[in-house]
């Protein structure tokens, strides 16, 4: 658990990629909607969330991200990602993502998704179902916004 990240009770460690700079010799802007995707799924299968999904053709869909970039990112570093939900309403939830590098010891970016539950027999969002509400509160243990 990285220090820098205490308000996140889910966080991921990863490498950066030598592929994931781009000809300026930093990570790409792209990556780090790439780096918030992994903490996403990985967020969902730490929440155990994931045989839900599969047997009931419900699941969630991205509707909206951005990326505050703070510091130049570059290879070779360590990062520790950091992913909350910060609010539940009935078809979705935000998220909020933060991204550290293990050499400069400091914030590089953050970020956030609103991200919709999504029912793909009937192709539309669907009311986030309660066991999945009672998993985000419960791996939380802070207080998230209704």
């Amino acid at each position: 658990m990285n220090k820098l990240l205490d308000e996140f009770a889910f966080q991921l460690e990863m490498d950066v990629d030598w592929g994931d700079m781009d000809a300026l010799q930093h990570v790409n802007n792209v990556e780090y909607f790439k780096y918030f995707q992994k903490a996403r799924i990985a967020y969902f299968e730490k929440n155990n969330s994931d045989n839900l999904f599969t047997e009931s053709r419900i699941s969630t869909i991205l509707a909206s991200t951005q990326c505050k970039f703070i510091y130049p990112l570059k290879y070779p570093d360590t990062i520790v990602i950091g992913a909350r939900v910060d609010s539940i309403a009935n078809e979705y939830f935000t998220m909020k993502y933060a991204v550290i590098s293990n050499n400069n010891q400091r914030l590089v970016a953050i970020g956030d998704a609103k991200v919709v539950m999504f029912d793909y027999e009937k192709n539309k969002k669907t009311s986030i179902p309660e066991v999945i509400k009672d998993r985000i509160i419960e791996l939380e243990k802070t207080e998230i916004k209704f």
